[in-house]
């Protein structure tokens, strides 16, 4: 349990916070409403009597959001799949940082790995621009979410950088409890995944050790996560027309919100989580003799290698790689059949918006195909 009050504006709720929640969302006419769709087989009496019954935060996960995501999988994906988590140790804690498709799911097929491998779930990091509710907040927290505060005043931000990076590491240090984090602020449009430094600077601020030592300390493992379809793809490819046409073009609440659902129902086909091997000391060693923000860059470089080794490469990638550079290079990698279902699938996206289609169109390609570049670096 946390108890040092520097961190009750971000950490999230303790068992004994549970109930107080539940009975803030019970007044909720929203949440009442989306818990309609999320669970449309039990009556709204049932289930806040099944949420009143709960004292702690691992029984609303396990009891609650497990069931609803395994429904997720069941229903939008071809399965769920994932490698490299048998080579983790169940009692030690992690810091997961990925690569970041989904605005729920990347975090939440994560926490439901998580539990049906017997292993803790992770606390969640995610930025205070998704909070456009007091009971979303309420409702991530009860989530093991913590929040990271984002469009601060530059000494506000200094000093809620100080905390988030003491909070992430007494968590991670002293409380023994694994985090996910992605390796940017918000999602790689584009697909091409790459680690911000500034989020390491972030991380380093609360060490008391040199660079690496700092890192080694948070047992970094570079998590790769593949969607063969990204539901909200065509929704990034419009926000990039947007942002061509007008460069101060900003998401609204309610985008964000269209993008959290369309996320949530959208078809995803085959979905892949890959673990990657712990950063250790050793593995760092090599960094040694470097300026700072050198080392900082190579432990980035080697989240990133990680993380793009370690994509499962769909069908699509390769067909809309080749598209996108004109070639045939990949051409063994999928067959005629497969190359008709993903020209319609990017088809039926496409039919979905209005706008310059060519332009559209080539988004939707780069976006498949830049992790290919990424593993094959061509």
């Amino acid at each position: 349990m946390v108890t040092d009050t520097q961190f009750d504006i971000i950490r999230p709720f303790n068992d004994n916070e549970v109930h107080e929640a539940i009975k803030r969302l019970e007044k909720e006419a929203a949440f009442i409403n989306l818990t309609k769709f999320l669970f449309p087989d039990i009556s709204t009496e049932q289930l806040f009597q099944k949420l009143l019954s709960l004292t702690s935060i691992k029984q609303f996960q396990s009891e609650i959001i497990y069931p609803f995501v395994m429904g997720i999988i069941k229903n939008t994906t071809k399965g769920l799949s994932t490698s490299g988590l048998d080579k983790l140790d169940k009692n030690k804690p992690y810091l997961f940082i990925s690569n970041h498709r989904d605005i729920v799911l990347d975090s939440a097929f994560l926490n439901t790995l998580s539990i049906s491998n017997g292993f803790e779930t992770t606390e969640i990091a995610i930025g205070d621009n998704l909070l456009i509710h007091p009971w979303i907040t309420d409702l991530v927290k009860l989530n093991k979410s913590f929040i990271v505060q984002r469009n601060l005043p530059v000494r506000q931000m200094l000093e809620s950088s100080s905390r988030l990076s003491n909070y992430i590491r007494t968590t991670l240090t002293q409380r023994g409890q694994s985090i996910w984090l992605a390796q940017r602020e918000g999602r790689s449009k584009d697909g091409d995944d790459k680690t911000q430094v500034s989020l390491l600077k972030m991380l380093n601020i609360s060490g008391s050790k040199d660079v690496l030592q700092n890192f080694a300390d948070f047992n970094i493992v570079p998590l790769s996560i593949s969607y063969e379809y990204d539901p909200c793809d065509y929704l990034k490819a419009l926000e990039f027309q947007h942002k061509r046409d007008k460069p101060e073009y900003k998401k609204s609440q309610a985008d964000d919100l269209k993008h959290m659902a369309t996320g949530m129902q959208g078809r995803k086909g085959r979905v892949h989580f890959a673990f990657g091997d712990v950063i250790t000391i050793d593995k760092l060693s090599h960094l040694g003799e470097l300026p700072k923000n050198d080392q900082l860059q190579g432990i980035a470089e080697m989240i990133d290698e990680q993380i793009h080794i370690n994509y499962k490469l769909w069908p699509g990638n390769f067909i809309a790689s080749d598209i996108y550079k004109n070639s045939s290079k990949y051409a063994e990698k999928y067959s005629n059949e497969e190359k008709t279902t993903f020209l319609n699938y990017i088809e039926e996206h496409l039919s979905r918006i209005e706008g310059d289609k060519d332009f559209l169109k080539k988004a939707l390609f780069e976006m498949y195909a830049n992790p290919v570049k990424n593993v094959y670096q061509d």
